[in-house]
Order: C-alpha cells, then structure tokens, then sequence
C-alpha cells in the first residue's frame, strides 16, 4: 500500500485566487493525494512584537507578513472547489481558535496541527472535542521541536489513536536528511498504536521520503512551489512540481516492493553511510538542527498587552503565542492555567512571555 502523499502549499500562493488555482493544478499533475493550505491569522500565532523571524527567504517581519496572508471562508471554500475540480483532497492546518472555527464550520474531515502548536493543549482539546462529535473526523499531528513526553500529553487528550496519524518532522528550514532518525516512524506506530509517517522539510526529493516509506511510512508530506523564486514563505526549500512528481513516481515504484526490496534500493541509492544516518538509532530527541528552536517556536504564555507590576492574568490580557528570536518565552500551556488569577510581582512589556518569576514575591 502506498503512502499518502500530501503536495504542501501552505501560503506560497500569496493570497492569489489564481495563483493558487496553478498551484493546485501542478500538483494534482504530479499526483500527490492532498493539497494542503494554512489558514493564517496573525494573532492566533505570534504577537505582533514578534519582530523579523529568521526564514528561508531571509529575515522577515512575520506578524506584517501574515496579516497580508489572512483571506476569508470564501478564498478557502474557493481552493476547496479547486480542488474538487482537479481530483485532489483538499487538507488544511489551522493555528489557533479563528483559524480553527474557520476550517471546522467548513466541514472538513481531515485537519492537521503543525509542530509548534503540539504542545498548544487547548487547541488539541477543540481538535478532541471536534473528533468525539464528529464520527470518522482525522486529525495529523506533526512532531517536530518536541520531545517524546509532548507527543504522550497531546495524545493523553484523544479517545482513540486509530484516527491520529503522527508525522515525524524536523521544524528546521532546511533539515539535514542525516539528522532525521527516521527509525522514530515505526517506533512511533509501535509505542503509540497509530500510523506514522514523515513531513520532511529537507531539500532533496528522495532520500527522507524513499527512506520513510521503506520503514512503513503511511503519510509523506512535502513543501510544493512552483518556483523557488516564488516569493512564498517556504518556497527555497520546497519541491518544484517537476520534482515532486519525480518524488511521487518513485515512491509510488518503490511501495510495490517489498519492505527488504525498498531498503536495499534505498542503500544502493544513498550508500551505507548516509542511510545509517538517516536512519539514525529510533530515540526520540531535538535533532541538532531544531534544538534552538525549542520553547521559542512552540507555544508558551505571553503579555498581550504593557502589564504593570499588579496585574491579575486573565485570558483577556494573556495568550498563549509562538515566541520565535527576539521575545523571551512564558510558561508552557500546560503550566499557563495555574498563572492566571495570579498576581504579577514585577512589570511585564506588551509580547513578553510571562514565568514563575513575575509571580513569585521580590
């Protein structure tokens, strides 16, 4: 059986209607089973005090960026009809409650959450509750920037783990393929007893998908462009659509043989060396290339606002938010409702993130 492969598109279509409509026709040509968008709105990520975020394409003012990129319910429905008409699923992520009552009040049966939302637990519960109501509803859960005791609480939040697809990742743009440990996707399938796959965001077509689907990867995801030029946020380290569907031929080719059959290919492909790398030793840990990013990508607590020495934290005048380079990070979400009621001892500026030592007497 072959791996369901999703042509990442995220928003490299700039906001474009047409734009997007090429996006989706090139990647329905080169035979990826889903199109996936994300559905952004600035304040349900990061605090406009965010400041430039290191990416790909350069530093970039990422609040700025991402305020231009919010469209509508009807720029999605839109792509969803896209999509129907080019044969291809339509899949988007969601990252926080607007973006989340958009994608839900769509109707939509299959969502993923990406990586630094893995620890954003009231979201997780909104995707819970969305699954408890709504029978056969699936949800893609990407680990990438967490640890294995992250991935054991978000999962503690579902009933079942049979409609949860988990998705190895290295929230690194690019990502080394020798970091990437793909022996986690069975492991992953083993300890949790759900399907496993990879979102790669290396920029080499081959070796992190041929590699994960020979270790039984059901789910591969790949950033889409259909330049590198394109201006798109992801766009230097995704796929053209000519070697996506390089990337989709062969590993289409590849399920058809045996698991013994596909690792044999792979090693003559890469070489003992590299695959041994690649492969890595099934350990769940921060690949060197994301460890910095932990806790600063992920979501911790925040102050939406200037916040005198006295404030009681509320959910009016907090956030759980994505810190990125520039703000110090809070509390994790798991710790962030013991803070509110709570007193502040100290002042805390507007995006700042609150800890243990704003509340605890000086």
């Amino acid at each position: 059986m072959s791996s369901i492969i999703i042509a990442e598109l995220g928003t490299a279509h700039g906001g474009s209607l047409s734009k997007a409509e090429e996006m989706i026709g090139r990647a329905a040509e080169s035979g990826a089973d889903y199109a996936k968008f994300q559905v952004v709105f600035a304040r349900d990520i990061i605090h406009p005090n965010t400041g430039n975020v290191p990416l790909p394409g350069g530093d970039t003012p990422l609040y700025e960026v991402f305020e231009k990129l919010e469209r509508d319910r009807e720029f999605y429905e839109k792509l969803r009809s896209l999509c129907d008409r080019e044969g291809i699923g339509y899949l988007t992520t969601p990252f926080g409650p607007q973006s989340w009552d958009l994608v839900t009040e769509m109707g939509a049966e299959l969502i993923k959450i990406a990586s630094p939302e893995l620890n954003y637990l009231p979201l997780l519960e909104k995707a819970s509750n969305w699954q408890k109501k709504e029978a056969g509803r699936a949800l893609i859960l990407s680990t990438g920037v967490s640890l294995l005791a992250d991935i054991e609480r978000a999962l503690a939040l579902f009933a079942s783990p049979k409609d949860i697809t988990l998705l190895h990742c290295i929230t690194s743009y690019p990502a080394p393929p020798e970091e990437y440990n793909l022996k986690l996707i069975p492991h992953y399938a083993a300890l949790f007893g759900c399907p496993a796959g990879v979102s790669d965001h290396s920029t080499d077509p081959f070796i992190v998908p041929l590699t994960a689907t020979a270790l039984g990867g059901t789910m591969i995801e790949k950033h889409f462009c259909l330049s590198h030029d394109g201006g798109g946020l992801d766009d230097p380290i995704a796929l053209e659509a000519d070697d996506f569907a390089r990337m989709v031929s062969e590993v289409r080719e590849a399920s058809e043989l045996s698991r013994e059959e596909q690792m044999k290919k792979v090693e003559k492909r890469l070489g003992t060396d590299l695959l041994n790398k690649v492969l890595g030793n099934g350990c769940k840990r921060l690949a060197p290339a994301e460890a910095a990013n932990y806790g600063r990508t992920n979501r911790s607590l925040h102050a939406l606002k200037d916040l005198p020495a006295g404030t009681i934290l509320t959910g009016e005048n907090t956030a759980l938010l994505r810190t990125e380079k520039i703000l110090t990070p809070g509390l994790e979400p798991k710790d962030a409702p013991l803070a509110l009621g709570k007193k502040l001892t100290r002042p805390v500026a507007s995006g700042q993130g609150i800890t243990w030592n704003d509340l605890l007497t000086q």
